[in-house]
């Protein structure tokens, strides 16, 4: 698989990142990446990096949103924007490079929650 770094997605990003006032995630240490012949249903996915990586290494967090070329090139605007907000939502407060699953015990992260987030925009 080849990855290429996704300058026009950081901007989108960055961007979500003020609008939706989501102050725990630091900006510079969020990376996106477009892939190309990717095996995966998913129009975008998100990284992280494991806790053990700050504790041994002393590398702090960072996170890789991922956007499956193939997929997330041909939605509409506004579908790309929903799929990055989804991509953030598993961002924990923490920022501690883990990542939130889809259903918790205080958040879940599903499409009408994404829409939810959208129409406050």
């Amino acid at each position: 698989m080849q990855y290429k770094k996704a300058p026009e997605i950081k901007r989108m990003i960055v961007q979500l990142i003020k609008q939706l006032d989501m102050k725990h995630i630091k900006k510079n240490q969020i990376h996106c990446i477009r892939s190309f012949d990717a095996k995966t249903r998913a129009y975008a996915r998100i990284w992280g990096m494991a806790k053990l990586f700050k504790e041994v290494a002393g590398l702090e967090p960072h996170y890789i949103i991922e956007v499956n070329a193939k997929k997330y090139d041909k939605l509409p605007e506004r579908e790309k924007i929903k799929t990055l907000i989804h991509e953030l939502l598993h961002i924990p407060k923490t920022f501690s490079g883990a990542l939130l699953s889809h259903r918790g015990p205080y958040h879940e992260i599903n499409d009408r929650e994404v829409e939810k987030i959208l129409k406050n925009l």
